[in-house]
């Protein structure tokens, strides 16, 4: 009897450019190869603003618009259930969601003027900052984009890239060139990649989207850990201050830390550098699926030492030195506060709630900041925002009235430490609410613990895709419809706990989830209630609520001290 010889399966191509894979592999691949989007923007002037919605080609509505910043918004009433069933066309309302790109720049006050006044005339007043340092109006109607780009490029300011398959905005150090404590200012790095690469066709098509962060700053303010490319500041024995190259990160459904490379990177070379890491990621980056296509993936299949091999010999054509990796923060990064700078001016760090503001608030801050002759604003990475250079008489001043405008500089440990995304309220792959619901959250655990002498993050997530980095908070946040006890479906969140990034007891950390468990929305006031009580109590002295969770068994983190009064 004669065996039949095995069959050796030919593994299935990923798309990948460098390998021959050039035909598309999917609509979204395909759609990107028939034009190239950055061309939208001329139909957006010269066709839909004129025309209206109705006009707007699918392929360009749903794909193309987003390297110009655009994203149509939530149609009201859809309620969550609805939201992976429903064909996109259901899904859309006739607005669209707006961002614009910051970059870790410094805003000046006719920035602040120009932003508040777009919102106030064109987005109902909407105006959020996101953790990417955005700017994102909502209700924006396309026949008012034209006027929106004008105000917004006579202004320094630009939409462009900020969404699509393409280099996203970049994180700074909001404190850039003034912190005491700084390692090596990144800006001209990050103006440089600007001006080099940005909106250029040769890395407008790119597998999916490129998230970058470059800061000198030892509080890992940047997020570098889950970031695709990230610049860390470092200190060469030999070469001095220069930077880390991390690579990899990102967070959504698979989420990984980003892998360091523990080179030495110099002020000058890292928009080369920049440049070769994503002409990797455009050359070799997965195309066939959608869900494989950030580099992460290609970084962990590969490891850190073929993709450092690739860069240097394929793309730099010369060898990084060796150098040390920052293992983790120096101090917090959200810079919140009043903090004396080098120069003897000051920084205030104010946070709005869980990054919600609008259009008179822009406005009102860009007038305050030429009232008081400061430098300008910077956004951070954590939704929140810093007023650079503010003379030392005039601090307790302008502490004052930013207040009123409702920007705290000195918040509520809650208010501080809370974020959330868009929510079901605009965004289409959102299953529950979140800004209203984590504004309310922190309104009550202010009240329930007013002396809270701790950090303790809250990031709320509408949906999977982790946009305000529910894997990566103390109190992590992922939204999906649960069932109550009455056995309806209702509103509610998966839960992950003692997550961390920069300032944490052992560097980055992804939350601990618990199994099966989940809390609803209308609960979920009292289990976060629960959980901190016993916290405070069971804590050692100067114990972070991470290495507590970490400690703790999961009876006690689903909050099964039901006992415990609820202040």
């Amino acid at each position: 009897m004669t065996s039949t010889p095995a069959v050796t399966r030919r593994k299935r191509g990923e798309g990948q450019w460098a390998l021959g894979y050039s035909e598309p592999l999917n609509k979204n691949e395909q759609s990107k190869k028939d034009d190239l989007p950055l061309n939208v923007r001329a139909r957006i002037e010269n066709i839909y603003s004129k025309r209206g919605f109705a006009s707007i080609d699918p392929a360009d509505l749903r794909g193309r618009f987003r390297w110009m910043g655009l994203y149509t918004q939530r149609k009201e009433g859809i309620d969550g259930g609805k939201t992976g069933s429903l064909p996109e066309e259901e899904l859309d309302a006739e607005f669209f969601m707006m961002r614009v790109r910051s970059d870790g720049v410094l805003l000046s006050a006719d920035q602040l003027r120009t932003l508040g006044g777009i919102s106030t005339d064109f987005a109902r007043g909407t105006a959020d900052i996101t953790d990417r340092q955005n700017i994102q109006y909502h209700w924006i109607d396309i026949v008012d984009v034209p006027e929106i780009w004008n105000r917004l490029e006579s202004a320094g300011l630009s939409t462009i890239e900020a969404c699509g398959d393409c280099p996203r905005g970049f994180l700074g150090s909001p404190v850039a060139g003034v912190a005491k404590d700084e390692i090596i200012d990144a800006t001209p790095a990050l103006l440089e990649i600007g001006r080099r690469y940005i909106g250029k066709p040769e890395y407008a098509n790119l597998p999916r989207k490129f998230k970058t962060s470059i800061s000198g700053h030892p509080s890992l303010d940047g997020a570098p850990e889950i970031n695709d490319v990230s610049f860390v500041g470092t200190v060469h024995p030999e070469h001095g201050p220069g930077f880390d190259l991390w690579v990899g990160g990102g967070l959504s459904t698979n989420p990984m830390l980003a892998q360091k490379l523990g080179v030495w990177v110099s002020l000058d070379e890292v928009p080369d550098v920049w440049e070769a890491v994503i002409s990797v990621f455009r050359d070799y980056g997965y195309r066939r699926l959608r869900s494989k296509a950030r580099l992460k993936f290609l970084v962990s299949d590969w490891g850190k030492e073929k993709f450092r091999q690739v860069l240097e010999e394929e793309y730099l054509g010369r060898a990084l030195p060796d150098g040390p990796s920052p293992e983790r923060a120096a101090r917090n990064g959200d810079h919140i506060g009043v903090h004396e700078q080098k120069d003897g001016r000051f920084y205030l760090g104010a946070a709005p709630v869980v990054g919600r503001i609008d259009g008179r608030t822009l406005t009102a801050l860009g007038e305050l900041v030429d009232r008081y002759g400061a430098a300008g604003v910077r956004l951070t990475s954590y939704q929140k925002l810093v007023v650079i250079g503010v003379e030392a008489d005039l601090v307790e001043s302008l502490v004052r009235e930013l207040e009123l405008i409702g920007l705290q500089v000195r918040p509520s440990q809650w208010r501080r430490s809370t974020m959330a995304c868009t929510g079901i309220e605009y965004c289409k792959l959102a299953i529950v609410d979140t800004k209203q619901r984590a504004a309310d959250l922190v309104d009550e655990l202010e009240r329930r613990f007013p002396d809270l002498d701790t950090p303790i993050t809250v990031n709320v997530n509408g949906c999977p895709n982790s946009c305000a980095r529910s894997q990566v908070a103390d109190i992590g946040l992922k939204g999906q419809l649960v069932t109550d006890e009455n056995g309806q479906q209702v509103e509610g969140f998966q839960v992950h706990l003692g997550g961390g990034i920069g300032l944490t007891d052992s560097g980055a950390a992804f939350g601990r989830k618990l199994r099966a468990h989940k809390v609803t929305s209308a609960g979920l006031d009292d289990y976060v209630t629960r959980l901190v009580t016993v916290y405070l109590a069971q804590r050692n002295p100067a114990e972070s609520f991470a290495s507590w969770v970490g400690r703790s068994d999961d009876d006690v983190l689903r909050g099964a001290e039901e006992e415990l009064p609820v202040p």
